[in-house]
């Protein structure tokens, strides 16, 4: 099979090598054993052998969109009640947010960015909660740290970021109790995505379209024949199976025709649900295709760029709007899109680091703390804002004051918590996935 490269024009399977693939799987297995009853046991008293995670049980998966640069969700989940939102941010405030429903009683009433209304009725309908003041243990305000930190699952200790093998996701599906397909993992875009890094296997895809054979129309079943006899004929089987399940998983898309399945059922039922024409559009557009076309898919990762608002920031309107704009369109399309398999797919937008409250001198907003995630679809319980709200004085970890919200829940708590209501995990692999956690329930908490 050929290697995935950023210049690759090819079908972009980005196949780790076997020993990558050992080294996932090394290290979901490094916890130490200790003795119980003559059976060698992890942590927890369960037997070693059953710390895996069957990902065949179910056909749940999990996307997760990651807001690169750092985004303002003060902007985007609005604390309209709070004077000191309004009074540090003179312009670029919400001053016409759409008021959230309070999910419980004695609740704050928090507004919504209007280019985020998509949404309103999927939070009104109990399937999209926000969790406030999410983030990570790093001080150094670096986007590079930051986001390096959140993709490895690791901590922030000494000044530095803690080394970890892998990624997050990768260590999860390293944990597999079975094989798994070669688009179990997905990286929408030309790059991996350093959570998945580790996995047994990952495809970086540009779109449906790239997840062909590079070969003319009139040869393509040739060259599909003859790859087949070579990886048949290959003495190393594992390399052998990986090349034969590929080339079964680019022949069924290609029967599917799933870029023309989406567009002609759009045709008949009128346009329910319009993808932006943005990366995020149609790699969540494309993400779609393959949940439909029943490929395997477990875990999912996709970007949108340009969240870093130091200048000219703007409110209803402007330069952020725009990205907000278009992260309530196409999610609200994704789910619309996903019709009932909705409930199989799990959906959470993070982002390295929250704003500072405060408006700059360029009218824009300076590198914070906490950050509101967005978990939506799947049976994770929607129609709240889970978690306190922390207020926005003074942050003792950052320099300049006032600073924008705490960090009151652990990024690494909030990710595990999702991925253990989406695959039915048991919560004693919480320290596989990431090394270091004490792990605390999140969706639980109060909404």
């Amino acid at each position: 099979m050929p290697e995935n490269t950023k210049n690759s024009k090819d079908a972009k399977i980005a196949k780790n090598t076997k020993d990558t693939a050992d080294k996932g799987k090394q290290q979901a297995q490094s916890q130490p054993l200790s003795e119980s009853g003559g059976q060698q046991t992890r942590p927890g008293g369960r037997a070693a052998a059953a710390l895996t995670v069957d990902f065949a049980a179910s056909e749940h998966c999990l996307v997760v969109i990651f807001l690169r640069g750092g985004a303002d969700t003060l902007n985007m989940l609005v604390p309209s009640f709070d004077d000191d939102y309004h009074r540090f941010r003179p312009t670029i405030a919400i001053g016409k947010s759409l008021p959230l429903p309070a999910s419980a009683p004695g609740a704050f009433a928090y507004g919504l960015h209007p280019q985020l209304a998509p949404l309103l009725p999927l939070y009104e309908s109990g399937e999209l909660s926000f969790v406030q003041a999410v983030g990570t243990d790093n001080l150094s305000g670096s986007h590079f740290e930051a986001q390096d930190q959140m993709e490895h699952g690791s901590t922030f200790k000494g000044g530095h970021v803690e080394p970890v093998s892998g990624g997050y996701l990768g260590r999860l599906l390293a944990l597999s109790s079975g094989p798994l397909g070669p688009l179990s993992a997905v990286s929408m875009g030309t790059n991996v995505a350093e959570s998945l890094r580790g996995a047994p296997s990952i495809a970086a895809l540009s779109g449906i379209d790239e997840v062909v054979l590079e070969a003319p129309t009139a040869e393509t079943a040739a060259v599909s024949a003859t790859l087949a006899k070579l990886y048949g004929a290959c003495s190393n089987k594992e390399l052998a199976g990986a090349a034969t399940s590929t080339l079964q998983m680019l022949e069924r898309i290609k029967a599917l025709g799933l870029r023309q399945q989406q567009d002609n059922l759009r045709k008949l039922k009128g346009a329910n649900w319009q993808y932006p024409d943005s990366e995020l559009g149609r790699g969540l557009r494309d993400l779609c295709g393959l949940i439909k076309a029943r490929v395997g898919l477990k875990v999912a990762c996709i970007d949108s760029d340009g969240w870093d608002t130091h200048f000219v920031q703007g409110n209803e309107e402007g330069l952020q709007a725009g990205f907000i704009r278009d992260l309530g369109n196409s999610l609200r399309a994704f789910q619309d899109d996903l019709g009932p398999l909705r409930k199989q797919v799990t959906t959470v937008v993070l982002t390295e680091f929250g704003r500072r409250v405060y408006q700059n001198s360029s009218l824009g907003t300076d590198h914070g703390r906490g950050f509101a995630a967005i978990i939506c679809g799947g049976a994770i319980k929607g129609g709240r804002v889970i978690g306190a709200y922390p207020g926005l004085k003074e942050d003792p970890s950052l320099t300049l004051a006032p600073t924008g919200l705490s960090v009151l829940i652990d990024y690494r708590d909030l990710l595990f918590d999702v991925m253990k209501q989406t695959f039915s995990i048991d919560e004693r692999l919480a320290a596989i996935v990431f090394p270091g956690i004490r792990y605390k329930q999140i969706l639980s908490l109060p909404g």
